[in-house]
């Protein structure tokens, strides 16, 4: 049987949204939301969360995530990358004796995760011998009829689309910022959570959304009670 780990990357800096990794989501932090679905899915021999800070950690602790040690200051800033903490993660396992061969990082604001897109992520990065899987959404207005400013005009990107029919453009994907399971000893290689041989799942407008200002805080909670529901 494959060894797994989970890590939830939840450092104490935000600046849009203050404190957000443990802001009350419909009633509980929503780092909790990451922790559940980990631990639900029955996927992972160890579920922890990268923290600095101590608030985060007492909180991870609560709703049964482990945080066995704290972040690196390095890892803690603007500039460091999700792959940098993963990185910094494994390696510290590593030297404590602990190998896992599959790993999956989700963030702690992605309420919308669920222990099923766990498990269906991770059945299509085994089966597909795939380097990650993550999710993806598709825009909901289609990328080629997109427009940009040009001093007080408005131009179209992409002018060869103009009177093409919306049905008949092809459906282009975002990443949900949400998770991304990892084959780890092809991510150690890589260093990377997209390659050139990354798979997906694709999730609904309702199971997604950015969470970056306080009007998107709101949506998210509509959406998450609309998902529950349906």
């Amino acid at each position: 049987m494959p060894k797994n780990i989970a890590i939830i990357t939840a450092r104490g800096g935000s600046k849009r949204i203050p404190r957000k990794n443990i802001k009350k989501f419909s009633g509980k932090p929503i780092i909790a939301y990451s922790i559940r679905a980990a631990i639900e899915s029955k996927l992972f021999d160890e579920v922890m969360v990268s923290t600095d800070d101590l608030e985060i950690k007492e909180i991870a602790l609560k709703y049964g995530a482990k945080v066995p040690f704290l972040r690196s200051m390095k890892n803690s800033d603007d500039f460091a990358s999700t792959s940098d903490v993963m990185l910094e993660v494994i390696e510290e396992y590593t030297k404590q004796g602990n190998h896992f061969d599959y790993g999956v990082c989700i963030y702690p604001t992605a309420p919308f995760v669920t222990k099923e897109k766990l498990t269906e992520a991770f059945t299509k990065l085994v089966k597909g011998n795939f380097d990650t899987v993550f999710p993806i959404m598709s825009f909901g207005f289609p990328v080629q009829r997109s427009l940009k400013t040009q001093g007080d005009k408005v131009i179209m990107n992409f002018p060869e689309y103009m009177n093409t029919r919306s049905q008949d453009l092809e459906t282009m994907y975002h990443d949900a910022g949400q998770f991304y399971f990892c084959d780890l000893k092809k991510f150690v290689e890589n260093q990377k959570l997209y390659t050139s041989n990354s798979g997906y799942i694709v999730i609904s407008e309702i199971e997604g959304q950015d969470i970056d200002t306080e009007t998107d805080w709101l949506l998210a909670e509509l959406k998450y009670k609309l998902m529950l529901n349906d």
